[in-house]
């Protein structure tokens, strides 16, 4: 797949496959463009011919033809490939005997079951009045295509069969199973007496099903459909598909965990929503993600297991530089109740949503008294969230903000997170903890937030060369690098500090009075200079 990658790239130009979609301008050695990932009436979204590249000095989104596609289709990168060699004549490399034909009969077959499950569900009072008795409206019944499963063992095969399907691509699809131990192996319907929630690749496609006991006897309580050719149930976000443009305009996504909760947040006017499926969150669903925005909101349910789920979510989120603000929802309650019943106070929590951090300190601050046990909390839970925060001025806004309401020494709190261990989330879910600044991953390598800053520094000042003096983009760039300078000095110095804090702890301990009385001495200067670069941001 790697030739196929590098051939379609030495066939396509970029400024040819960004022109399909926007108007480009010449702009000095570049050109240049309003960008299509966010509403702008001055262009700020470049082109680098020589460099092949894309970047928007508005919103920030920028890579190659193959992220360009993804972004502006919305589609993953196994369709972008597809849909690029298409354009440049390349025949891709298919692998484990993949083919279009079963690929498509499968989607086929899949298409057709939904038509079935929507015309059971007219069929069926009882499955109707449980929709209702949600709070879920005919309109969104139609729009998310909601169907039922009969509870019949062979129904949809049979249906299917008389359709002229065998059940072989039966099978293939995930609609039916045969037994292993009954002596007969007569195949039967996974799904049986449950609401069917369609879920839909990012083109809308039907890949999957979730389906929801309509009895309370029946377990579990959700099924969804085994992994196939076209569905990977760890990586799919139900909703993504209607949910993409809303997310990319609004510039930040709402998760949710299940289907009901997904539905009526919708239908509450909350468009930008996507759900997990009952699937754990993963890497996988941020890689979805990530092309549109990385700000997510998390909404999990207001009980023990939906916290402990928030825990988790948040620190993958983090780790992998995302924005994450955590809605806190009445106890015992979930999003699709809130959202069905009380569609403005929905749209009120999320907006009181508050940034990861800041929510688990105010959980721990609001369940400790004891400031010694509570500042036992802090070092355990939230200066290892800290630790992962890869924007020095954030560290230093909690660590001012745990100072001021617990009345714990800002430079306590310094010293006890550079010595913070933080916490990561394996791709099973579980939580573990390892040193970000040691950690060598095959599937992400995390950079210090001062190689952020040089390398966005190396790419403004290529950019610079490629634009004429004259070009009205070189203030918006030279403003940029101006920022990214001051950025840097100040994780320098605040690196400095942090190390100077521990020599002080150091000599504090030996007595050293001479290197304390030197080491206090050059902590004040950093501070001040610290002072003097956030008063200088201010104005630049």
């Amino acid at each position: 797949m790697r030739g196929d990658v590098n051939t379609i790239k030495e066939r396509l130009d970029i400024a040819e496959v960004v022109s399909g979609y926007v108007k480009l301008e010449k702009a000095g050695a570049g050109l240049k463009a309003r960008c299509p990932f966010h509403n702008e009436k001055t262009p700020s979204f470049f082109v680098s011919p020589t460099r092949q590249n894309f970047y928007c000095f508005g919103c920030g989104a920028k890579g190659d033809i193959f992220t360009f596609v993804e972004q502006v289709e919305g589609l993953e990168f196994r369709d972008a490939l597809r849909l690029l060699a298409e354009k440049a004549g390349v025949e891709l490399d298919y692998q484990r005997g993949e083919s279009r034909t079963e690929k498509d009969n499968v989607l086929e077959v899949l298409e057709k079951a939904t038509l079935f499950f929507e015309k059971e569900l007219a069929k069926s009072k009882l499955a109707r009045s449980y929709i209702t008795s949600r709070g879920i409206s005919n309109a969104t019944v139609k729009s998310w295509r909601i169907g039922y499963a009969p509870d019949d063992w062979r129904l949809l095969f049979s249906y299917l069969q008389d359709m002229g399907y065998d059940k072989e691509i039966i099978t293939k699809a995930g609609l039916i199973k045969t037994s292993e131990t009954s002596a007969n192996k007569e195949p039967y319907d996974v799904f049986r007496d449950r609401i069917i929630f369609p879920l839909a690749d990012s083109n809308g496609r039907i890949i999957a099903f979730s389906g929801r006991a309509l009895s309370k006897e029946t377990e579990p309580k959700y099924l969804n459909s085994p992994d196939t050719i076209v569905f990977t149930k760890s990586e799919v976000l139900y909703g993504l598909d209607k949910a993409k443009e809303y997310i990319r305009k609004q510039n930040y996504a709402v998760l949710v965990e299940g289907q009901m909760d997904l539905v009526t947040s919708h239908q509450a006017g909350i468009n930008n929503t996507v759900a997990t499926s009952g699937t754990a969150f993963s890497r996988a669903h941020l890689e979805r993600l990530k092309h549109l925005s990385t700000r997510i909101i998390l909404a999990f349910d207001g009980d023990s297991a939906g916290e402990k789920a928030t825990e988790k979510a948040s620190i993958l989120g983090v780790s992998l530089g995302f924005e994450v603000k955590v809605a806190s929802l009445p106890e015992g309650l979930d999003p699709a109740e809130v959202a069905s019943k009380k569609p403005e106070e929905w749209k009120n929590i999320l907006r009181q949503s508050l940034p990861a951090v800041e929510f688990f300190f105010n959980t721990v601050q609001g369940q400790e008294k004891d400031s010694r046990k509570l500042g036992k909390q802090i070092e355990k839970k939230i200066l290892p969230m800290i630790k992962l925060t890869k924007s020095a001025i954030e560290q230093s806004y909690y660590i001012s903000l745990i100072a001021k309401r617990t009345g714990i020494k800002e430079e306590i709190l310094w010293e006890d997170l550079r010595k913070a261990v933080a916490p990561s989330v394996n791709l099973q879910g579980q939580t573990y903890v390892e040193d970000v600044n040691t950690k060598k991953d095959d599937d992400v390598i995390q950079k210090s937030y001062q190689e952020v800053i040089e390398e966005r520094l190396t790419e403004v000042r290529l950019w610079l060369k490629d634009l004429s003096d004259s070009a009205p983009e070189i203030a918006l760039l030279k403003k940029e690098e101006a920022e990214l300078k001051n950025n840097l000095s100040g994780v320098i110095l605040r690196d400095e500090l942090n190390n100077l804090l521990s020599e002080l702890s150091q000599a504090e301990l030996s007595k050293n009075n001479k290197l304390i009385e030197k080491l206090t001495a050059r902590i004040r200067e950093l501070h001040g200079q610290i002072r003097a670069l956030e008063e200088k941001k201010k104005i630049l």
